[in-house]
This record gives C-alpha cells, sequence and structure tokens, in this order.
C-alpha cells in the first residue's frame, strides 16, 4: 500500500464536491472539512462544485489527482469515476463498477446473495400490484427504498398494509427502481474500511428506531457507541463479514459497510457505501478517531489511495492511475 510523506507528491489536489444529487447538501459539508483537513497538513487542494463544466474545469486547472467528496448519484455511482479514468486523472476511492454496483443497493443485494452473503429479505417492486405480495412475503412492518438513493432519502418505514402505496410512490418519485426490505428489529453497526482493513465498529442508537436523513446528520439525539461493545470475536466476525461485502462489491480503496442485527442476534448485510459522509456527524471519521487516526491523517491516507501501488486496486485488475 502506497504511503506518502511528502504533500507535494500529489501535486494539485481537485476536492470534488456538491453535485447535483439530492445528497448535495451533505456532499458540501464533506467537502469543506476535507478541503481545510489537506490544506492543514500542507496540500494543495482546491474545492470544485461539480457542475456540468467538470472536464473544463479539470482541465484549466491542471489537476493532478482527485479527492471524490461526492455523494449520490452523478459522483458516487461510477459516472465520474469514469470521466476520471477517461482523463486520466488519479483519484481516490472505489473505480467505475465498484462504485456502480454499491450504489445500486437492489444490485448489490443480488449480488451479496449470489455470494453467499448474508442480508436482510427482499422483494422488488416494479409497480402498486407488486405490494401485497411485498407484504406476504416480508410481513410488517418492512421499508420502502429506493435503489439508487443514499443518506436514507426516499425511504419510508412502513407498518400498515395502507401505507405501502404511499411509501412506494415516494421511493418511486427518486427516478430509480423500488424494493420493499423485512424491518429488522436488532442493533445497527458500520463499519469503515480503509485501505483493505477494518476499523472499529461503530453501534448506532437512532431515535425512534429509524436511521434517517436527519437522525444522520443533523440529530444531536442519535448516540454512537465507538467501541460498540461487542466481545472481540463478535466485533472480527463482523468486521470480516463487512471486508467480504466490500470485495464482492468491486469496492477498494475505502468506504463503509452497514449491517444489522435480525432478532435472532444474526448479521445481514445493509449496503456498502464508496464514498461516505465526512461530516461532523459521520461514522468513519469516528471509527478512525477509535483508531488513532485523526482527521487530517484519514483525510491524507484516503487520499494515497489515488496512487498507483495504493490498496485501491481499481476491479478491473489496474492499479490506481497515478
Amino acid at each position: 500500500m502506497s504511503r506518502a510523506s511528502d504533500p507535494r507528491g500529489f501535486g494539485r489536489v481537485a476536492v470534488l464536491m456538491g453535485g447535483t444529487s439530492a445528497e448535495r447538501e451533505v456532499s458540501l459539508m464533506s467537502g469543506e472539512a476535507v478541503t481545510a483537513a489537506l490544506r492543514a497538513r500542507g496540500v494543495d487542494a482546491t474545492p470544485v462544485d461539480v457542475g456540468r463544466d467538470l472536464p473544463r474545469v479539470l482541465a484549466s486547472n491542471n489537476f493532478d489527482r482527485a479527492w471524490i467528496a461526492l455523494h449520490g448519484r452523478g459522483g458516487e455511482d461510477g459516472t465520474v469515476q469514469g470521466l476520471l479514468d477517461f482523463l486520466g486523472l488519479p483519484y481516490t476511492g472505489s473505480g467505475v463498477l465498484g462504485s456502480a454496483i454499491s450504489m445500486d443497493k437492489l444490485r448489490s443485494k443480488q449480488l451479496f446473495a449470489g455470494a453467499g452473503l448474508p442480508t436482510a429479505p427482499w422483494q422488488a417492486l416494479r409497480g402498486p400490484a407488486d405490494l401485497e405480495a411485498a407484504v406476504a412475503q416480508l410481513g410488517l412492518p418492512l421499508m420502502i427504498k429506493p435503489a439508487a438513493e443514499g443518506s436514507s432519502i426516499g425511504m419510508s418505514k412502513v407498518e400498515q398494509a395502507g401505507a405501502m402505496a404511499a411509501a412506494w410512490e415516494r421511493a418511486a418519485a427518486c427516478g430509480c427502481e423500488v424494493f420493499a426490505e423485512r424491518w429488522l428489529s436488532g442493533a445497527e453497526y458500520t463499519v469503515a474500511i480503509l485501505k483493505g482493513r477494518a476499523l472499529p465498529l461503530v453501534r448506532i442508537e437512532a431515535q425512534g428506531g429509524f436511521y434517517d436523513y436527519q437522525a444522520k446528520y443533523f440529530s444531536d439525539e442519535t448516540r454512537y457507541h465507538c467501541p460498540a461493545g461487542l466481545a472481540a470475536d463478535r466485533e472480527h466476525e463482523l468486521a470480516a463479514l463487512a471486508l467480504a461485502a466490500f470485495e464482492a462489491a468491486g469496492a477498494s480503496g475505502w468506504g463503509r459497510v452497514d449491517l444489522m442485527l435480525d432478532a435472532a442476534g444474526a448479521p445481514l448485510i445493509l449496503e456498502a457505501n464508496t464514498v461516505p459522509g465526512m461530516t461532523s456527524h459521520s461514522l468513519v471519521p469516528m471509527a478512525a478517531a477509535q483508531a488513532g487516526i485523526d482527521f487530517a491523517e484519514l483525510c491524507w491516507q484516503v487520499l494515497e489511495t489515488s496512487l498507483p501501488s495504493s490498496a485501491g486496486a481499481r476491479e478491473d485488475g489496474n492499479a490506481a492511475h497515478g
């Protein structure tokens, strides 16, 4: 895994942030925090609010690499990664395939199941005609999710069959596929991954039991436990499961895998995230701090995933561009 000791070795770094996704607000917060941290370490970092003129902006500013702080569609789904590959510009984190698969929660679940990894039972909802069958198969309560949104955008907890149609319409309004997932009542954990290793687990305790957009980024009532309070062998088990899911999705470099326990205590994978939040409420910085890695060092190590022989060897078998 590549390490850098001199910030000048990174050259000019574009911190890609903002964009046009539903997670724009969070991305701006992440990007601003990352830019400040890199500059504090002497890196020549420039914030770039991503728009349709991104190719021109990148070319005209002679950037040497990109720190991707874009969340959601248009930045975390492989599109920007594909552009950067075409331009020959090194970037942080996962490549096109790992980004695209991880962003698509429905395809991820199908892939996890095919790889023999445990994930919460689900059913695709192609239209209103599938709603009754989903209730019969999964029971109530259940979750309705848009397949290609992050940060719990468009998600609904459904406790009564009569609320299914409205929940489906809310998710479908996101403009992507929709699926239902069995409601899990056990503890929720997240596993931050940095350069091939799992950081200490974080246990999430959301007010009301639903870790939604408000609870993730703005609520002061959400409780985070790191250390997670698990026995060492149990933490190792969940970390190994998260690493296997991350690898199965083709993700690399850094990211996060979310899991929950069912009523019997069995772990089930929810999803992989290839560009997790880097805000004051974010989970990867929390886990890194528990591992003795401060925020500036975390941003530096993520930037190192853009180096040619880093842990971020792309899923197509080629090393990260450099």
